[in-house]
């Protein structure tokens, strides 16, 4: 069984080569370091490792404004032009329209509908069931694509045994914010538990929405130590890719700038490694096209 991990990071663009306002060449990241020799910057936007590909990807799809994640995730998931559709970019949530798009035309179904098994990783709290269960549907795109698809949302008993990954990749938010009794983990552990779920399923799904948080909030305190456990994270998995295929992507541009609060229109960060890699970085120019190459690998 080929298998596909799709890592979704929320609010990661390219932009200048400036330290003072891109963390990306404030910090040592291990991932751009090691496999590209260099991060990728607005001067220097493509690079190629013997196993990994890094490239920019539009994510204004032709819209003015800034985009949003609601648009730009339904864009991604959906592989539609969703902004263009709908005449803007909107965010953080989708817009009403794109709701029955999303029910029809995401990822997780598309995959079923070949017979292919999916999973998403992401484990989710109890507080976050009571919310959906009053009613309320405020949902991220992949969050709604599941309950639209009936893919099974992971819980906390699953973040216990290992069989999910919370948000933040090492447990510590459950543990400080949510009194969860979870153990602290290294970023290794959790990146061995996607590849555990990947083994078992033809595509498995990651989220990881903190970057955007940081990008917004500019909080100097957790940049680092957030930024160094995503970086160790995804250095884990494209070291240990092998046979498998991995597509890092991201929204929309904002973490690369924080000489602003607000996303940019720099180009989305992409990254491909693994089985498949070159012939994705081929045919994914837009965010849009993500989701109808992905699929392309199991037609």
């Amino acid at each position: 069984m080929h298998s596909t991990i799709l890592i979704f990071i929320d609010g990661v663009g390219i932009g200048e080569p400036n330290p003072k306002i891109n963390p990306f060449f404030k910090y040592d990241f291990k991932v751009f370091s090691r496999f590209f020799n260099q991060p990728p910057s607005l001067k220097k936007q493509y690079m190629q490792s013997d196993s990994a590909y890094l490239f920019p990807t539009d994510s204004c799809l032709g819209v003015e404004g800034l985009p949003q994640s609601g648009t730009g995730q339904t864009s991604i998931f959906c592989g539609i032009n969703a902004p263009k559709k709908i005449g803007k970019h909107f965010g953080p949530y989708p817009y009403s329209t794109l709701i029955p798009i999303i029910e029809k035309k995401n990822i997780f179904k598309e995959f079923l509908n070949l017979n292919k098994k999916v999973a998403f990783a992401n484990a989710y709290p109890s507080i976050f069931f009571d919310y959906v269960n009053s009613g309320r549907r405020r949902l991220s795109v992949t969050t709604l694509s599941c309950i639209l698809t009936g893919v099974r949302l992971r819980t906390s008993t699953d973040l216990r045994t290992g069989n999910a990954i919370s948000n933040e990749i090492d447990n510590k938010y459950w543990v400080t914010k949510l009194n969860y009794n979870l153990p602290i983990i290294k970023p290794a552990t959790a990146a061995r538990r996607l590849f555990r779920l990947a083994e078992k399923h033809h595509l498995t799904v990651f989220e990881y929405f903190i970057t955007d948080h940081l990008g917004h909030g500019r909080y100097k305190q957790e940049m680092k130590e957030r930024l160094y456990l995503l970086d160790n994270f995804i250095y884990y998995v494209l070291r240990n890719i092998g046979d498998k295929t991995l597509v890092i992507c991201s929204d929309h541009g904002n973490l690369e700038d924080l000489s602003v609060k607000t996303h940019t229109r720099n180009p989305a960060l992409t990254v491909t490694a693994g089985k498949y890699a070159g012939k994705l970085a081929n045919q994914i120019k837009s965010i849009k096209d993500i989701k109808k190459a992905i699929l392309g690998l199991y037609k």
